[in-house]
């Protein structure tokens, strides 16, 4: 055990990571407000699906010698719009995604036994490597993070309403294509950033796991995402405080922190339902779903 973790050196470590911890909170709060989203509209799936061309697009990067982070960002964003342009209906969009990701999956394959550089690199795109975010690096993640939130601003209203309720927004003219594409070229941003912090096999951790949780406890239009931001930024920075003090990478960290928050907020909602809260309370999100309990 003493081989795996050691805090000896921890606050000299701490002091290295600074760049680490910013870009970590970043992602929290942009996965958390995401994620919300994510599970209203029933997009679990895509995510996925996105990170599959963010890896390849990080991949060529890699191969090329230039900006892994452009390369993930030029390759979630046009997963995001292939997804939003052809797949406005859940059945079509379950249909595009099932047909880019193995695409995806086997173009970063194929970038990465092409390159001949170091190990770590290849491994840290399936896993992530947050722990070495350099300065240049820290201002891709706040510039896309700025980018994806002040989107999420502009359109939150008019999203949450077509989310909740799609046919009585299509009956009052919201332009549900145009919204569909703008969220999920957001998505394709946010998906970038995670996949440069937990990789690509792991992302469904900071954009999926947290707002799921978040909803087993609140049907609160406005707790609900502040719960889902704060689930993912504990999940986040908790996961490279731990990870300092040992020689397993963050990915696993940040994984079962998460989880945990899950089963912890799961435990929650079924004791409430069975303390007899109803319908009324917030464990109304979890019988009518997130949909319902944004309305």
């Amino acid at each position: 055990m003493n081989d795996l973790f050691s805090y000896a050196d921890y606050g000299e470590l701490l002091g290295l990571v600074h760049n680490s911890l910013i870009a970590a909170a970043l992602l929290g709060v942009v996965g958390g407000l995401v994620g919300v989203f994510v599970q209203m509209r029933d997009m679990q799936f895509a995510v996925h699906g996105i990170s599959e061309l963010s890896f390849a697009g990080a991949a060529a990067a890699l191969l090329l010698g230039i900006n892994v982070s452009l390369g993930s960002v030029l390759g979630s964003l046009l997963a995001g719009g292939l997804i939003g342009l052809l797949g406005v209906r859940a059945r079509d969009r379950n249909s595009v995604i099932g047909v880019l990701m193995p695409f995806g999956l086997g173009l970063g394959v194929l970038f990465l036994a092409l390159y001949k550089g170091r190990a770590a690199n290849k491994f840290g795109l399936l896993t992530g490597q947050i722990v070495s975010v350099d300065t240049v690096q820290l201002g891709w993640l706040v510039s896309v993070s700025v980018v994806v939130l002040v989107g999420m601003a502009v359109i939150w209203r008019p999203l949450t309403f077509v989310s909740a309720d799609p046919d009585v927004a299509s009956a009052r003219g919201l332009p549900m294509g145009l919204l569909s594409v703008a969220f999920t070229l957001l998505l394709a941003l946010a998906v970038s950033l995670a996949v440069q912090v937990v990789g690509a096999l792991l992302v469904l951790s900071l954009l999926v796991t947290p707002a799921a949780a978040a909803f087993r406890v609140t049907a609160s239009p406005v707790l609900a995402p502040l719960l889902s931001a704060g689930f993912a930024l504990v999940a986040a920075v908790g996961g490279i405080l731990l990870a300092l003090g040992g020689s397993i990478p963050i990915s696993p960290f940040v994984t079962t922190i998460s989880f945990l928050i899950y089963l912890v907020c799961r435990g929650l909602s079924s004791h409430r339902v069975r303390a007899g809260w109803g319908r009324r309370g917030p464990v109304a999100a979890v019988d009518d779903g997130p949909a319902l309990a944004l309305r």
